[in-house]
């Protein structure tokens, strides 16, 4: 059976041991809603957690509700070298940024317009690093209640918390403000290279809705 996800930011480890590990059907039919890891993304930093937030240009309330896939990138706060300079602060000490840096900068050089696009784009090249096929499936129709498929679309909810427990793996700063759980799964990628799709294996495995 396959699963229902929403593309995130460079989603979370929860999310992306999904994946990795299983048939992917991606919603594309929702609407966009605030607080979500549609545009938003954690990682570990020598300060501790950090959000990195992708700016949107938000239309009127008199224009109603705004599909995902019609949301478009802000691109007049420069967020991408923000972003890509922050990661390189932050995961330049670690073992396999080096090993990653070539396949991932390209997101955060070249312009890019509608953020459901970015995502499935950004998601792809984290499969290409781990060499697992990304899913190309996509929802026709938006359904709150949808059969034969297990949803796990609220994976997508910042304010919901991951129910499994997750192994520790060695964090750059992991020293400094102990293990920080669930984070993007650009920090499993840096840290961890080519044992990250093992890594991801156990946590599907034991994964609960």
């Amino acid at each position: 059976m396959k699963t229902l996800l929403h593309p995130a930011y460079f989603p979370n480890i929860a999310t992306f041991s999904i994946i990795a590990h299983h048939k992917v059907k991606w919603e594309v039919e929702d609407n966009f809603q605030k607080q979500t890891y549609r545009n938003r993304s954690y990682i570990c930093t020598d300060r501790g957690k950090l959000m990195l937030n992708l700016p949107i240009k938000h239309v009127g309330s008199n224009q109603g509700r705004q599909q995902y896939k019609n949301v478009v990138i802000d691109n007049s706060e420069n967020w991408q070298r923000q972003h890509w300079r922050t990661l390189q602060t932050a995961y330049r000490t670690s073992p396999f940024f080096e090993y990653y840096e070539d396949e991932i900068a390209p997101l955060f050089n070249q312009e890019q317009s509608f953020l459901l696009d970015f995502n499935l784009r950004a998601i792809e090249v984290i499969c290409e690093c781990l060499q697992v096929p990304m899913s190309i499936d996509k929802t026709n129709t938006y359904e709150i209640q949808p059969t034969d498929i297990f949803d796990l679309r609220h994976l997508i909810d910042a304010k919901k918390k991951h129910q499994g427990k997750l192994e520790r793996y060695t964090q750059v700063f992991g020293d400094r403000h102990g293990f920080l759980e669930n984070m993007s799964i650009l920090d499993l990628l840096f840290n961890e290279g080519p044992g990250t799709l093992s890594y991801l294996k156990n946590v599907a495995s034991n994964f609960k809705k």
